[in-house]
């Protein structure tokens, strides 16, 4: 089937056709000229069922395009329906994205119309009835300074929230303020969240091979668009194999980070997703974590930042979380934190702008 591109205002109105069998969309987002590169919408859908072909956030600089069936997308927002039970939706996050689609489909699945808002939470007005919204944590962290938009928040049964790690402090407190609050996790390639509250979904196993987590479902993609190799490298039959990190704590699944966190400085293995939770305790929000190669130490820890602490103060106050290796070895003024459209940290972005400096 041919490929019909379009933006994300469009997707709204083209998703029902799509979900019918009658086209296959593919969101053009952020970097429309990398996205149709990688696209190549000349060139025919060949995987069966498929309806949307969703382009991932690019953070790595290689954007890959995520084939979702039919079928996946029915079976992820059946799933999430016996879970909640049917909602209303409330859509506040980019619709040519997997987070803001599966709100779309959602929707769709329970026949219920969506209403939209600002990303900023600015004008939610909750449906009459049962509500659900779904939020990235960066849209939390600033929710929690406006009083206002906490009280339109707690008006809703059921927030879900995902796209990135959240910080714990956070979460307990948005709860604390009476925010029905769902941590999910999930990717594009398993049309967003398939596991609530270290939870798997109704269809979803979780299983770990040597820490990494492994996703089954219906609910899993068909293929990336035109990327065999990368294709079976990632998906077997039902199966996504992710490249994360998790393990099992009181029948729940915890996600540690990224198998690519651990790299090795001074002959020791630091796990960045370690120092980041670190960092963000200490003030959430400011800072993030990356290894950059090093003569001295072969990858070592920066760390870049929009407060004010010297490197001495963070070194003082992370010495005692975190093993010496592991401590920032310098530190880089940022006036702010690149994230991606799902509120994750955008590495690729600060890897980037750490080269410039030092050119």
């Amino acid at each position: 089937m041919k490929l019909t591109t379009c933006t994300a205002d469009e997707v709204p109105g083209l998703l029902p056709d799509a979900l019918a069998g009658r086209r296959v969309l593919a969101p053009v987002g952020e970097h429309p000229e990398r996205t149709l590169a990688m696209l190549r919408p000349e060139l025919p859908v060949t995987e069966p069922d498929a309806a949307v072909v969703v382009s991932t956030s690019g953070s790595t600089g290689v954007p890959k395009g995520v084939v979702l069936s039919r079928r996946a997308l029915r079976a992820a927002a059946e799933s999430s329906q016996q879970r909640l039970g049917p909602m209303s939706w409330t859509c506040v996050l980019p619709t040519g994205y997997v987070a803001g689609l599966m709100v779309l489909v959602r929707a769709h699945i329970a026949g219920r119309q969506v209403r939209f808002a600002s990303s900023d939470l600015s004008d939610l007005e909750p449906a009459p009835g049962a509500n659900a919204i779904s939020i990235v944590p960066t849209q939390l962290f600033r929710a929690m300074e406006r009083p206002e938009v906490l009280r339109s928040l707690a008006r809703y049964d059921a927030i879900l929230l995902g796209g990135a790690a959240v910080d714990a402090d956070l979460l307990r407190s948005a709860i604390d303020e009476g925010l029905n609050l769902v941590t999910t996790y999930g990717m594009s390639e398993t049309c967003g969240g398939c596991v609530w509250d270290g939870e798997p979904l109704p269809g979803v196993t979780v299983e770990l091979d040597d820490g990494r987590i492994d996703l089954h479902g219906d609910m899993a993609f068909s293929g990336y668009r035109l990327a065999p190799e990368l294709t079976a490298a990632t998906l077997s039959g039902r199966t996504v194999r992710t490249h994360d990190r998790g393990q099992w704590i009181d029948g729940r699944l915890r996600v540690l980070g990224r198998m690519d966190d651990v790299v090795i400085s001074g002959g020791v293995n630091v796990d960045l997703a370690d120092v980041q939770r670190a960092v963000d305790a200490l003030a959430p929000g400011t800072s993030a974590v990356v290894a950059v190669p090093d003569e001295e130490w072969g990858q070592k820890v920066v760390l870049l930042s929009t407060a004010e602490q010297d490197l001495a103060w963070w070194r003082t106050q992370l010495a005692g979380s975190l093993g010496k290796t592991a401590l920032p070895k310098a530190l880089t003024r940022c006036d702010v934190v690149p994230r991606t459209s799902s509120g994750k940290i955008d590495r690729q972005a600060l890897l980037g702008a750490l080269l410039e400096q030092k050119d």
